[in-house]
């Protein structure tokens, strides 16, 4: 009996290392598993961003507009308050500057009076709640220093003059004024003119069957941009307005507002026409 043991243990034994062996192999292989990265697993997400626009210097009607359609909220500080007429003197942070959009981040501006009357009620604020302002901190772009060129021996150094390039210069486009109003600021040639704009405002209403905050704000500044343009004398000024007077109507059907803003747009149409004459 003992003899028959002995011839069987190293069959024991060599069975013994191979379960031994099988059983590691497998707890290997479910720790790797455990701690791999599936395949195709999303990327980080990067919190949107919003890049400051430059207002300083325009109209305060055309200023907070452009503030609201960027998606920033606006807050006036110091002594000029924010009618219409007042210009923007400065803006807190500098245009350029990337901030994380944190749903309306709120911009500091300053304003100016302006030889226009302060008319109706000023505004101070924007008409939401603005949020929190956090600028990004954009890295430095490391800068690597190119090696010098090896010039050989005895070899003549040759000047590279460089090519003059044609510039090539837009032919400058003018817009007569309707009539001429002191102080009043110059149609800037890089927006749309007046009745194209209203044009297409109209077409815009009805693009859109159901208003939103975000469509009635884009209406009111782009109404308040021709009405003032209008009143300022801007090219067919009177034309935008009538323009403008059928958009207010289109508004009216679609999304059940527009009244008020009609008869904004036929007072400084009698305005205009009345200064044409």
């Amino acid at each position: 009996m003992a003899l028959r043991i002995a011839q069987r243990l190293p069959r024991l034994a060599v069975v013994g290392v191979v379960l031994l062996l099988a059983s590691a192999t497998l707890a290997v292989g479910a720790a790797k598993r455990l701690t791999a990265v599936p395949k195709g697993s999303p990327a980080p997400v990067t919190a949107p961003t919003l890049v400051v626009p430059d207002v300083a210097g325009q109209a305060f009607v055309f200023a907070k507009g452009t503030l609201e359609d960027t998606g920033f909220a606006w807050r006036v500080t110091g002594g000029v308050h924010g009618y219409a007429a007042n210009k923007v003197a400065g803006q807190s942070p500098a245009a350029g500057t990337r901030v994380r959009d944190t749903g309306a981040p709120t911009i500091t501006v300053t304003l100016a009076r302006t030889a226009y009357a302060e008319k109706g009620e000023p505004e101070d604020v924007s008409p939401y709640l603005g949020t929190a302002l956090e600028p990004i901190a954009l890295p430095r772009p490391a800068t690597a220093l190119a090696p010098a060129p090896i010039t050989p021996k005895g070899a003549q150094k040759k000047t590279v003059v460089p090519k003059k390039t044609a510039v090539k210069v837009a032919a400058p486009t003018t817009r007569p004024t309707a009539f001429v109003l002191a102080n009043a600021p110059k149609e800037p040639l890089k927006e749309m003119p007046l009745p194209q704009r209203a044009r297409l405002l109209s077409s815009w209403i009805a693009a859109h069957p159901k208003p939103t905050s975000a469509r009635v704000r884009h209406f009111l500044f782009q109404h308040a941009w021709i009405v003032t343009g209008a009143s300022f004398g801007w090219w067919h000024g009177a034309e935008a307005l009538r323009e403008l007077i059928a958009a207010d109507q289109v508004a009216a059907r679609r999304w059940g507002i527009g009244k008020k803003s009609e008869l904004v747009a036929r007072r400084a149409l009698a305005e205009v026409e009345a200064r044409t004459k």
